[in-house]
C-alpha cells in the first residue's frame, strides 16, 4: 500500500514527563504537520486528510511521470535493437521484439489506468464508463441483508425531503456504487481515493449548484456515507489484498503480552475502587469493543467518542476536577490494554480510508480518533523506560515469568466486587506458583550441572591414577619343578628313610 513505507510520525514519538512519571503528548503533535490547523493522522504520515491527499497525488503523479519515461525508454531501446538485429537474427529478434512489445504495452496500460484514476473527479465519464455503470451489478442485485435493506429505505425517505436535489444525489450515489463494482481489482488505497473523490464531488455540487447550507450538507453527507459504506463494507473492510489482518494479530498479541501493566505504571488518574468510576471504566471498554460491530465509519467513530467521554467522566469523578489532555491519553491507553478490542488495526484503517474526511479533520470525533491512533502507536513501542521499570523486570513481565504483585484481598474496599477480588487473588497465586516453579527449575538445572561436574571429576581422578600407576600384564610362569631340583648340595643331605620290617 502507499502508506506502508512511510516513516513514523512525530505523534508516535511519545515523550515521558519525568516529574509526574506519566505519558505526555503535546497537543500540537495531534495537528497536521503542514500547519493547516486540522487534526493529523499516523496513517497519513501526520498530515490531515486534505494535505495528505495533496501529498499523495504529488507522489503518484511523480510515479506516473517516471513510468512514462521508462515506457518511452524501453520503446526506444526496442526499436534500436530491432533495427540493428533485423537482418542477422531474423525470427529470433522478432520473438524478442514481441516480448518487449508486450512488456511495454502492459507498462503503458498500467500508467494509463493510474493516470486516468487520478484525473479530475468532476470530469464527465466516457461512454464506455456510463454503459458499464448502467450494467447490472451482481453485488447490487444480490439478496440484500435486513440491515442493508433498512438503510436503503431510510436513505430514500431522507432524500425525498430534498426533492430535485435528492433525486440527483440518489442518482449519483447509485452510479458510484455500480462503478465501485468494477473497481474491486484496484488496490484498497485506490478504492479509498475513489470514495474520497466522490465525497468531495457531491459536497461541492450541493454547495455550488444546489445552494445547500453547510449544516445540511453535513447531514446529507452522513446519510450518503451510511448508505454506501453499508453496501461496500463486505468488500473494503480488512480486504485480503492488505496486511490489515496481520497487523490485527500483531497488536492483539502485543496487548495480551502487556496484560500485567497496572494503572500505576501508566499514571492513570482513575480510582476503580469508586463504584461510579468502575462502572464508567466498564462502559468505556464496552464502547471500544463495540466499535468492531459497526459497519459505517461514522458509527465506529461514535463508539470511540462515547468511550472517550466515559474516560473523561471517570477522571473527573476521581480527581473531583475537570480532566486534562495529559490525563486522558494514559487512561485511553489503559482502556485499550484492558479491553483488547477485536480487529483494532482494521477498524482504524477502515475509518481512515472511508470516513468522510471532514469528521477526521475537525471536531471531537477527529480529536478522539487521533488520540486513539496515538495510544495504539504507544502500545506498539511500549518499553521499560515508558513504564519506569528496569529492563530486567520488564523482560520478566513480558516473558510471563512473573507479574507485579496484586492487591491483597484485605486491602479491598467492602463494596468491591467479589469476582474481581477472587480474580486478583488467583492471579497472585499464579504469580507465586510461577516464581516457585522458576526456582525449582533453576535448582534442578544446578543439581544436574553438579552431577555432571562430579561425574567428570571422578572420571578424571581415575584417569590420573591409571596414568600414574599403569597396569602391566606379564606372561604366565613356567611349570613348577621339584622343590629341591635346583639344590646343588644334594650330597650333603641325609639319605632318605628306608622302610623297615620288624618281625612280630
Amino acid at each position: 500500500e502507499a502508506t506502508s513505507n512511510l516513516r513514523p510520525t512525530a505523534r508516535e514519538k511519545m515523550s515521558l514527563k519525568s516529574e509526574r512519571r506519566g505519558i505526555h503528548v503535546d497537543q500540537s503533535e495531534l495537528l497536521c504537520k503542514k500547519g493547516c490547523g486540522y487534526y493529523g493522522n499516523p496513517a497519513w504520515q501526520g498530515f490531515c486528510s486534505k494535505c495528505w491527499r495533496e501529498e499523495y497525488h504529488k507522489a503518484r503523479q511523480k510515479q506516473i511521470q517516471e513510468d512514462w519515461e521508462l515506457a518511452e525508454r524501453l520503446q526506444r531501446e526496442e526499436e534500436e535493437a530491432f533495427a540493428s538485429s533485423q537482418s542477422s537474427q531474423g525470427a529470433q529478434s522478432l520473438t524478442f521484439s514481441k516480448f518487449e512489445e508486450k512488456k511495454t504495452n502492459e507498462k503503458t496500460r498500467k500508467v494509463t489506468t493510474v493516470k486516468k484514476f487520478f484525473s479530475a473527479s468532476s470530469r464527465v465519464g466516457s461512454k464506455k464508463e456510463i454503459q458499464e455503470a448502467k450494467a447490472p451489478s451482481p453485488s447490487i442485485n444480490r439478496q440484500t441483508s435486513i440491515e442493508t435493506d433498512r438503510v436503503s429505505k431510510e436513505f430514500i425517505e431522507f432524500l425525498k425531503t430534498f426533492h430535485k436535489t435528492g433525486q440527483e444525489i440518489y442518482k449519483q450515489t447509485k452510479m458510484f456504487l455500480e462503478s465501485m463494482h468494477y473497481k474491486r481489482d484496484l488496490s484498497i488505497e485506490e478504492q479509498s481515493e475513489c470514495t474520497q473523490d466522490f465525497y468531495q464531488t457531491v459536497a461541492e455540487r450541493m454547495q455550488t449548484r444546489g445552494k445547500v447550507p453547510p449544516e445540511r450538507v453535513e447531514k446529507i453527507m452522513d446519510q450518503i456515507e451510511k448508505y454506501i459504506m453499508t453496501r461496500l463494507y463486505k468488500y473494503v473492510f480488512c480486504p485480503e489484498t492488505t496486511d490489515d489482518e496481520k497487523k490485527d494479530l500483531a497488536i492483539q498479541k502485543r496487548i495480551r503480552a502487556l496484560h500485567w501493566v497496572t494503572p500505576q505504571m501508566l499514571c492513570v488518574p482513575v480510582n476503580e475502587e469508586i463504584p461510579e468510576v468502575s462502572d464508567m471504566v466498564v462502559k468505556a471498554i464496552t464502547d471500544i469493543i463495540e466499535m468492531d460491530s459497526k459497519r459505517v465509519p461514522r458509527d465506529k467513530l461514535a463508539c470511540i467518542t462515547k468511550c472517550s467521554k466515559h474516560i473523561f467522566n471517570a477522571i473527573k469523578v476521581t480527581k473531583n476536577e475537570p480532566a486534562s489532555a495529559d490525563d486522558f491519553l494514559p487512561t485511553l491507553i489503559y482502556i485499550v490494554l484492558k479491553g483488547n478490542p477485536p480487529r483494532l488495526q482494521s477498524n482504524i484503517q477502515y475509518i481512515t480510508r472511508f470516513c468522510n474526511p471532514s469528521r477526521l479533520m475537525t471536531g471531537e470525533d477527529g480529536y478522539y480518533f487521533t488520540n486513539l491512533c496515538c495510544a495504539v502507536a504507544f502500545i506498539e513501542k511500549l518499553d521499560a523506560q515508558s513504564l519506569n521499570l528496569s529492563q530486567e523486570d520488564f523482560d520478566r513481565y513480558m516473558s510471563g515469568q512473573t507479574s507485579p504483585r496484586k492487591q491483597e484481598s484485605e486491602n479491598w474496599s467492602p463494596d468491591a466486587c467479589l469476582g474481581v477480588k477472587q480474580m486478583y487473588k488467583n492471579l497472585d497465586l499464579l504469580s507465586q506458583l510461577n516464581e516457585r516453579q522458576e526456582r525449582i527449575m533453576n535448582e534442578a538445572k544446578k543439581l544436574e550441572k553438579d552431577l555432571i561436574d562430579w561425574t567428570d571429576g571422578i572420571a578424571k581422578e581415575v584417569q590420573d591414577i591409571v596414568e600414574k600407576y599403569p597396569l602391566e600384564i606379564k606372561p604366565p610362569n613356567q611349570s613348577l619343578a621339584a622343590i629341591d631340583s635346583e639344590n646343588v648340595e644334594n650330597d650333603k643331605l641325609p639319605p632318605p628313610l628306608q622302610p623297615q620290617v620288624y618281625a612280630g
